[in-house]
């Protein structure tokens, strides 16, 4: 989007004494243009420049990103609120230059934008945006929360965005190439992803599915998880020799690197929020960090390298067991939080008539786990037997064995406890385990090798 021709300038004043004639007008939300439509500015779109590198040095003018900078701060926001506001018509989108400029004139847009034309049609997704904000649209009006559920392509460069009342897919976030982990923010307004290649914290605003921040590492991440209050976020850092970096949720700064004995793969904040749990599959560790504090509290060697973990608790809510799958074990073993021992050992069933699968097993037979909200039963996945297994708790008596698919990875359980969806990384999809039937009941279709994920309640909007 370039400079509006030298006439802009003459009709955002014949705009505004029409908006000052006209008090019944709906008011333009400052938060809104901020948080969406400041984005769409931003967006670099394929055979296009980006809005913000013409109007820096153009009309209407948009403030100069700092140096290193990938948004503006809220002095700069708030001065382009103040000349873009100009260019709406409020209430009447279809009157409105910022709207009609990039917008092509088969779809009613004006006949030339200096800019291209960006939009092919009034049903595009950024058109829509500005159209709401034009009629008087407020983030409070325009954001809700949903369930969600987060699947991380392995092998690809985005995250399948998946609404577990349809099990369809409404979203995906692009552009981050070997997402590891993501966790999703306690206020649902962020969504943390770990991006393996910049090796970079990545910073997505849950209604736009954007990027908006992307935080340098002290290495290349693996896995992470965030505070229960929300204030920090805990990245492993699988790269010698081994830490987990502390990130200000508020500055969005790397503030600290605890430094733990072996690379990290995955960390976990415990139930009760006290600690951050990381796990080493080269030093065979699990390093427990006090989260009041940030300094490392104990670290625990087991016999073998530390892959995914869950978390049993006492009554009182603070954790009892830490369940963990180890590296060339078919099952998983329970740590006594207290005693740091472990209490037990499980091994997975074998399948009848199946033979074991034993090709890219990456050393970890069994590497996924999720316990349901109530407590009362735990999962495991096998890629021996392309299957799930369910355990009582906290008896860990072999309920149901369920196939799912070729390699099935991570697990995970939304709130709601009815459905455990799962990571087939083999068939590039999601598998749907209904959790009141005991059967898979479908499969989701996303990206390349998919791998971790999470869910939980994400601010969503009216537009998407």
């Amino acid at each position: 989007m370039t400079a509006f021709v030298s006439r802009a300038c003459l009709l955002a004043l014949t705009i505004a004494a029409a908006q000052a004639q006209n008090h019944s007008k709906p008011a333009l939300d400052y938060a809104f243009f901020r948080d969406r439509v400041e984005p769409i500015l931003l967006e670099k779109r394929p055979g296009h420049a980006r809005c913000v590198t013409c109007h820096e040095h153009g009309s209407p003018p948009l403030q100069p990103l700092e140096a290193g900078a990938t948004r503006w701060n809220e002095e700069q926001s708030r001065r382009n609120f103040a000349i873009w506001k100009l260019f709406a018509v409020p209430g009447e989108p279809e009157k409105s230059p910022l709207l009609l400029h990039p917008l092509a004139r088969e779809a009613g847009g004006d006949s030339f934008h200096a800019g291209g034309k960006h939009w092919q049609s009034k049903n595009d997704p950024e058109w829509r945006i500005l159209a709401a904000w034009v009629r008087g649209e407020t983030m409070a009006g325009a954001t809700r929360t949903a369930m969600r559920v987060l699947q991380t392509n392995a092998a690809g460069d985005n995250v399948h965005v998946i609404d577990p009342a349809t099990n369809r897919v409404v979203g995906v976030i692009e552009d981050i190439e070997v997402p590891h982990g993501a966790a999703i923010a306690p206020d649902g307004a962020r969504i943390y992803i770990t991006d393996e290649a910049r090796r970079t914290l990545d910073v997505v605003d849950a209604r736009t599915l954007q990027v908006f921040e992307r935080i340098p590492l002290s290495g290349r991440p693996n896995n992470l998880d965030v505070a229960k209050d929300g204030s920090k976020v805990y990245v492993g850092i699988r790269q010698a020799p081994g830490a987990v970096d502390v990130i200000d949720a508020r500055s969005l700064k790397n503030v600290k690197s605890v430094r733990v004995k072996g690379e990290i793969h995955n960390v976990y904040v415990t139930p009760d929020g006290r600690y951050a749990v990381a796990g080493s599959i080269a030093a065979s560790t699990i390093s427990v960090i006090d989260t009041s504090s940030d300094t490392l509290a104990w670290t625990l060697t087991l016999d073998a390298g530390i892959r995914p973990m869950a978390f049993t608790r006492n009554g009182n809510g603070s954790t009892k067991e830490i369940i963990v799958q180890l590296s060339n074990f078919h099952g998983f073993a329970a740590v006594d939080f207290a005693t740091r021992k472990v209490v037990r050992r499980i091994t997975l069933p074998d399948v009848e008539g199946q033979e074991r699968e034993t090709q890219g097993l990456q050393g970890s037979p069994s590497h996924g786990l999720a316990i349901t909200p109530d407590g009362k039963m735990l999962w495991a996945t096998s890629k021996y037997y392309d299957c799930v297994v369910a355990y009582s708790l906290p008896d860990y008596r072999l309920i149901k064995v369920i196939p799912v698919g070729l390699h099935p990875e991570w697990l995970t359980i939304p709130p709601d406890g009815r459905q455990l969806y799962v990571a087939v990384a083999g068939d590039d999809a999601t598998a749907v385990v209904d959790l009141r039937k005991m059967e898979m009941v479908q499969k989701i279709p996303v990206g390349a090798v998919p791998k971790r994920n999470t869910s939980g309640m994400l601010m969503t909007t009216s537009s998407n």
